[in-house]
């Protein structure tokens, strides 16, 4: 198929009001308004008013911006993009992209190129999004990035990218994630084995309890693999299986799931944007946040005492309350029946497992008792590369600083890649998200001799140190927090 003809077979998903000029003339040349003949040139001069509106100039080449003016461009209400050197207007397009409009929002005014090739699977899908959006491109003198990043380092890593392409480390091994999944599906049977044939005492609870944590903690790194599209090589096979896992699995929305954590891969621990890092007024995080706190007088919590209260609400109740209501929540205020739909199947499966056994009643205090459970370990899994290191607001640093300044890594070992479902390659991982887990270790070198060659600190710790730097850094902004206020 013709790539205007994948166009128009997709223009619902892109916007009708907005026709594309490629696409508005048949085969034998009379003109179409969404999809209906006319015998009048009505068409075509309004086809003509509309593409001048845009940017477009007919029989000429696009439109020439400067990066001065592109940066105007970077509200909510006017959002422009730059992909390799073409301009877009993504505006009215913004609320129909399938990662969500807060993530195009976040690169508005910005050079986008790094960011769309880490996040997209296949970039020809993107094209065609992309097509009927361009509005120009940037001036020839201009350069192809904003002038405070360094074109060198740029083009680096952009190298690095091809060769990792090249070396087939974007290719997943099947057989990988197949054991992965074996391992899940069989701790779940075996839990309900167990309960079966022992009864359900308070030791096979204890035992049964301790299972299922497992199988959700490893449901959690694998549904996070296939959020990213790094199982499949087609995206509606990882759509479906993130489906399975997150929802019928683990009980929370996908949709849910990916609208936040994309917002997180591409601006990461930069206030307001990654929403993994404003969590206040409950913690106050990084330098500046507790700062702005102390010198407002602001103090809804004790934040002195943070990082003792980081044990007895953040790391039980990550997963059983915040997440879980969160989830919930978004399900049913954006109505996202296809998640209800298999969430639902989540507790179904429950019910129909463990009531017999437990009642009904009794099988909700189980699920929130594993979800209870499992909360500490994803806690801290998922904080350790991020809360100790910088944040702050956006800055606009090139793909590779604006994640390596925000994440480090933990030490390699058969354990840490099992426990941690090898977010100890958190660089990597946010490097190259759509690259499959098992292929970190073979890549980091690469990354880290880039690193060294610019002059950018690549960290890796062991995980007991990690986990001690989310306390310290919390208790170092609660510092901050109490000399600003006290001032």
């Amino acid at each position: 198929m013709k790539l205007e003809e994948k166009l128009e077979h997709n223009e619902s998903l892109v916007g009708k009001s907005r026709p594309c000029l490629h696409d508005t003339h048949q085969a034998n040349g009379k003109p179409i308004a969404n999809g209906n003949p006319t015998a009048n040139g009505k068409v075509e001069v309004y086809e003509k008013q509309e593409a001048n509106r845009k940017g477009y100039r007919l029989g000429k080449s696009l439109n020439l911006y400067t990066w001065q003016e592109i940066q105007r461009h970077s509200q909510e209400a006017d959002q422009w993009l730059v992909i390799d050197r073409k301009v877009y207007n993504v505006t009215d397009w913004a609320g129909k992209h399938p990662g969500g409009r807060r993530v195009l929002n976040h690169y508005a005014g910005e050079d986008a190129t790094d960011a769309v090739r880490a996040m997209h699977l296949d970039l020809s899908i993107v094209k065609l999004y992309l097509k009927p959006l361009l509005i120009g491109e940037l001036s020839p003198e201009e350069p192809s990035q904003e002038k405070n990043k360094n074109p060198q380092l740029v083009e680096d890593f952009r190298e690095l990218r091809k060769t990792l392409e090249a070396m087939n480390m974007f290719s997943a091994n099947l057989w990988f994630f197949f054991l992965h999944l074996a391992q899940i599906l069989i701790l779940e049977v075996s839990a309900w084995l167990i309960l079966r044939h022992f009864g359900s005492g308070w030791i096979v609870t204890i035992l049964i309890s301790f299972l299922l944590t497992v199988s959700q903690a490893q449901s959690s790194f694998l549904q996070h693999d296939i959020g990213h599209l790094s199982m499949f090589k087609k995206s509606k096979w990882n759509h479906l299986m993130h489906k399975f896992v997150m929802c019928h699995l683990k009980g929370l929305s996908a949709d849910w799931w990916n609208y936040r954590h994309f917002q997180h891969h591409v601006k990461p621990n930069i206030y307001p944007k990654d929403p993994d890092i404003d969590v206040g007024p409950l913690f106050l995080l990084g330098d500046t946040q507790p700062i702005k706190y102390g010198k407002k007088k602001i103090k809804y919590i004790d934040y002195e005492k943070q990082h003792l209260y980081f044990y007895m609400v953040a790391l039980p109740l990550l997963m059983p309350v915040y997440f879980n209501l969160q989830s919930m929540q978004v399900m049913y205020l954006r109505k996202y029946w296809t998640d209800i739909a298999w969430v639902s199947s989540f507790y179904i499966r429950y019910f129909i497992t463990f009531g017999p056994f437990y009642g009904i009643f009794g099988t909700v205090l189980l699920i929130y008792l594993v979800k209870f459970i499992e909360s500490p370990w994803i806690a801290y899994v998922t904080q350790m590369s991020h809360v100790p290191m910088k944040m702050s607001r956006e800055e606009n640093h090139d793909w590779l600083s604006t994640q390596i300044v925000a994440t480090c890594n933990i030490e390699q070992s058969f354990f840490n890649d099992w426990f941690t479902g090898h977010l100890n390659f958190q660089i990597e991982h946010h490097l190259f998200p759509t690259m499959p887990r098992h292929n970190y270790h073979k890549v980091a070198p690469l990354v880290k001799s880039l690193c060294a060659k610019h002059g950018l600190q690549y960290i890796n710790k062991p995980i007991l140190k990690a986990f001690g730097d989310i306390v310290r850094s919390l208790k170092k902004s609660a510092s901050l927090w109490m000399d600003a206020y006290y001032e």
